[in-house]
């Protein structure tokens, strides 16, 4: 199937990598253009009314906000990413929002300023994940089972923070958590997951992080 479609991204949002994970997976083609969100170009201003990335074009339209993206490409390209049962959909819809939430937790985390601080975040982030221990289908190898879902396309890029992270330190987040644990080895092995970033994507999540000038930069 052809697609004209353009993914407008920035090389370390986890939003971006959501519908980079969605396209693959439906298998559509799609060109991709970064750009520096510290230096934004003209023509991007115009057509991103909140200034943020992922941008999605398909024909002269631009689509913003991930969310939208998502369902438009579950509306519009084969393969869905979605359960057919309306119960089920609306379930994932929510952990989609929910794994937004945890995105939020992160960015939190990473920006404390003291160990107090990252300690109280971390916390607070490991309780979300302890929910997520309960509501896991304990066989996997995906959220809800065997069918990779836009709740795993969400939560690929959640996991691929916590690479870096251990590698930082133990902060306990996810320890001890057998079926979250499962299920992140399973969505680091998928390849739209993988190929969702560049090569040097831990090397520019380091150097991000170091910038911070939070408790977590002088790890690094």
């Amino acid at each position: 199937m052809t697609s004209d479609l353009t993914l407008v991204s920035h090389s370390l949002c986890p939003y971006v990598q959501r519908a980079a994970i969605a396209l693959a997976e439906k298998g559509v083609p799609f060109e991709r253009v970064t750009i520096d969100l510290s230096d934004k170009p003209d023509w991007f201003r115009k057509v991103s009314p909140l200034g943020k990335v992922p941008l999605l074009k398909t024909g002269e339209t631009y689509l913003f906000e991930s969310a939208p993206i998502l369902e438009y490409l579950e509306d519009s390209q084969p393969r869905p990413l979605h359960p057919r049962d309306p119960v089920a959909r609306a379930r994932h819809r929510a952990y989609i929002e929910f794994g937004s939430q945890v995105l939020n937790g992160i960015g939190a985390l990473y920006d404390a300023a003291d160990r107090q601080g990252f300690e109280e975040k971390a916390a607070a982030l490991r309780e979300k994940f302890l929910h997520l221990e309960q509501e896991l289908d304990g066989e996997g190898p995906f959220f809800s089972g065997p069918d990779f879902s836009l709740v795993d396309a969400t939560f690929g890029p959640v996991f691929r923070y916590f690479d870096v992270f251990d590698r930082l330190g133990r902060f306990g987040i996810l320890d001890g958590l057998e079926k979250v644990g499962r299920w992140r080895d399973n969505l680091a092995k998928r390849r739209s997951v993988v190929e969702a970033v560049a090569a040097d994507y831990p090397a520019d999540l380091t150097r991000f992080l170091k910038r911070r000038q939070s408790w977590i930069s002088g790890l690094i």
